[in-house]
């Protein structure tokens, strides 16, 4: 395959080193008990690092804030038990010679009251919405943003105490943050919502504080999607121009690497030009961005039908995402279903062993492996 050297060309930023430039992908496993990484977390990640990945982004954690959680048995970012799961599994990581960042979550307004931990507390979200138009949840008010901004701040200095190499901050996917970018379930009319601007003075004021807690070097990764799981196709800008409005603050504000999601990491951003949304980011912002979306599988992750669950997909041609990197669209590569069915994906590729790359099967998420 033409031009592969290019995922294994090491990648520096100030004192943050990669020895390549192939990134774990964060996806949700929800297999730490009472929200506590156990051992079998511990060598999920281990065994990801042996197989070549040069930096690891965790599957989303959840900071301390009674509504931070959705969902059974995901991992906490708090508290001495969680942290002291987590200290091993940068211990492994590290003994492996790889890198590696929490991605730090609140779900915002997509939690119900009954989930644990939490109990009866409701979802949390700027105007009480999962879902444009249905306030199923809590409107939060100026204490509660502040609340959630310090709990994020706490996460990312606690990450950096116990060793981690960045952090990830989740601001995808119709989850908090971006339910306050989303004028769909934005609907305040304080400084919090309204223009573009406002919907970003949350996030804004999380990244400060993100900032001001781990320092001016520590690297701060930033995820962001157009897309929502709530509505696959809808967009945080339709043109460039709104997305460079949307980018330079964060920008700003401290973010050193734009994490893109896509469905399709193939596909172009906008009409006109052949750049994805990572290459669109990049350009914009001049700071290095990660492309994600089915890399080096034949399917997109996200079922059309509303099913829920990540697709089943066969591997897949690298040579679109490669002459993308070689013509310096995008600075690193995120990969996702490829690395749950291959611990060692970056070697095998690195070597050439394509034929020895296996299928993503559904069933595969029932086990961490």
């Amino acid at each position: 395959m033409s031009g592969i050297e290019v995922l294994f060309q090491p990648f520096a930023l100030g004192s943050f080193k990669l020895k390549n430039r192939v990134v774990m992908a964060p996806m949700t496993r929800a297999k730490s008990p009472n929200g506590v990484p156990n051992e079998a977390v511990v060598e999920y990640y281990r065994r990801r690092a042996a197989g070549g990945a040069g930096l690891i982004i965790t599957e989303g954690t959840v900071v301390n804030h009674k509504a931070a959680s959705a969902y059974k048995n995901v991992p906490a970012f708090y508290g001495e038990k969680a942290l002291s799961g987590w200290k091993a599994v940068v211990d492994a990581v590290h003994a492996e010679g790889g890198k590696i960042a929490p991605q730090l979550w609140h779900v915002g307004a997509v939690r119900r009251p009954g989930v644990e931990p939490g109990g009866d507390t409701p979802g949390y979200g700027p105007s009480g919405m999962a879902i444009p138009g249905k306030v199923t949840g809590h409107i939060m008010t100026k204490e509660d943003i502040k609340e959630v901004v310090a709990a994020f701040a706490q996460a990312a200095k606690d990450a950096k105490d116990i060793g981690f190499d960045a952090v990830e901050i989740h601001g995808a996917h119709g989850y908090l943050i971006d339910q306050f970018f989303w004028e769909g379930t934005n609907q305040r009319d304080d400084e919090y919502g309204g223009s573009v601007a406002k919907r970003s003075r949350f996030a804004l004021e999380l990244v400060e504080a993100v900032r001001e807690a781990v320092g001016p070097d520590y690297p701060i990764i930033f995820r962001y999607s157009q897309w929502k799981q709530q509505d696959y196709t809808v967009r945080l800008c339709e043109t460039p121009k709104l997305l460079e409005e949307f980018l330079l603050p964060l920008s700003e504000a401290g973010v050193d690497i734009f994490h893109c999601s896509q469905r399709r990491v193939w596909e172009a951003e906008f009409e006109g030009s052949d750049l994805n949304l990572a290459g669109w980011t990049q350009k914009i912002t001049g700071k290095p961005a990660i492309s994600v979306g089915s890399v080096g599988l034949n399917n997109d992750y996200l079922p059309d039908n509303g099913e829920i669950g990540f697709k089943a997909a066969e591997p897949a041609s690298l040579d679109g995402l490669l002459e993308r990197m070689n013509n310096n669209e995008f600075s690193l590569v995120a990969v996702g279903r490829a690395m749950i069915a291959n611990p060692d994906w970056v070697k095998l590729v690195q070597n050439g062993d394509f034929d020895k790359l296996v299928a993503f099967e559904k069933v595969m998420l029932n086990r961490l492996e």
